[in-house]
């Protein structure tokens, strides 16, 4: 039996920056509104005609994730891909990754668990590389949000967190099992998932033909729903929960984490947290002040920024927490 350790990361960002007075030119609202709320002041979205789409956006993160790791791109054994956001209905944005880092035919999995997508892509990746299955994986989180948001007054209270970005880690074995990976945990509530959803285009409810014949421009099926307050009281609580599960699983204590990385959801969210656990602020790291809520790639992208800014250090305990959509939510405690 081994352990995974990440041993690369990289993110990509588009260049076009939208302030929160941007937005306010497009809705009612205001930059005292979103900061107060969210935390946000500004996040990035894709400009139409740059050519970023969320699989060209995590292929550029992969390169840099593979390039620090110091391997080959044929030493990637699997590839997985976190996003809600794909560029096709189907197929998934896995193998578009495969094609376009020209890896020879290994597996391509997509993960569809929206904000808890790249935790449970790591938890998927960590027991791969714990069984001997694959020696080296590479994860990748990436989000397009912003073709699909409501722009108008009608949809702010969704359109002002989100933006577009992608990260990347690439996974390999670790035989000393002090180290890297030492468990993730992962839970769900369905009963609750038409609380943070977009229900069109689907099977089940309402698919491309009943938009099409329906032509009724007020149709907001194929625009997210969010009820925020309900969302944000249930994150709190699975938030804490699923840090301490993990913790307990592995002897530790609060005061052991040396960084939080919190999925990048809301700025509020991310200070009960560290409040509840007495953590300083150099134990944990937010950007969405940057970024907005950028979904599966929020944690990859935090990650990266943490490690390149030296705030991550060898034989540090660093805790990944992600609720979102779903209900979803899961933890990762590693030894960096």
């Amino acid at each position: 039996m081994y352990n995974s350790k990440i041993i690369g990361l990289g993110t990509y960002v588009p260049d076009n920056v939208v302030t929160n007075n941007d937005l306010s030119k497009m809705m009612d609202t205001s930059d005292e509104w979103i900061q107060e709320r969210t935390g946000i002041k500004e996040r990035r979205w894709v400009k139409d005609g740059d050519g970023d789409t969320t699989a060209t956006m995590g292929v550029k993160a992969a390169k840099v994730a593979i390039e620090r790791a110091g391997i080959d791109k044929d030493d990637i054994d699997f590839i997985i891909f976190a996003t809600l956001s794909p560029d096709m209905y189907f197929p998934g944005p896995g193998v578009q990754v495969q094609h376009a880092l020209d890896i020879k035919t290994v597996g391509a999995l997509d993960v569809r668990n929206q904000c808890s997508g790249f935790v449970y892509a790591i938890s998927v990746a960590d027991n791969f590389i714990k069984t001997g299955m694959y020696k080296n994986v590479l994860v990748i989180g990436s989000e397009l949000h912003s073709h699909g948001l409501d722009k108008t007054t009608r949809g702010r209270g969704v359109s002002v967190i989100f933006g577009d970005g992608a990260g990347a880690a690439v996974l390999t074995r670790e035989e000393d099992t002090r180290k890297g990976i030492l468990s993730t945990h992962l839970h769900s509530q369905g009963e609750h998932a038409e609380e943070l959803v977009v229900k069109a285009p689907g099977m089940g409810t309402r698919w491309v033909t009943d938009i099409i014949e329906d032509n009724n421009k007020d149709d907001e099926s194929y625009f997210p729903y969010m009820n925020g307050q309900f969302v944000f009281k249930n994150a709190v609580v699975r938030f804490s929960e699923v840090i301490m599960e993990g913790l307990m699983k592995n002897g530790l204590k609060p005061e052991d984490i040396d960084m939080l990385i919190p999925h990048q959801a809301n700025l509020r969210i991310a200070q009960f947290i560290q409040k509840k656990f007495k953590l300083s602020d150099d134990q944990v790291f937010n950007n969405i002040q940057k970024y907005g809520n950028t979904t599966a790639a929020s944690i990859p992208i935090a990650l990266t920024e943490a490690w390149e800014e030296g705030k991550i250090k060898e034989g540090d305990t660093v805790v990944l927490a992600a609720f979102g959509s779903g209900f979803t939510w899961g933890s990762v405690i590693m030894k960096w």
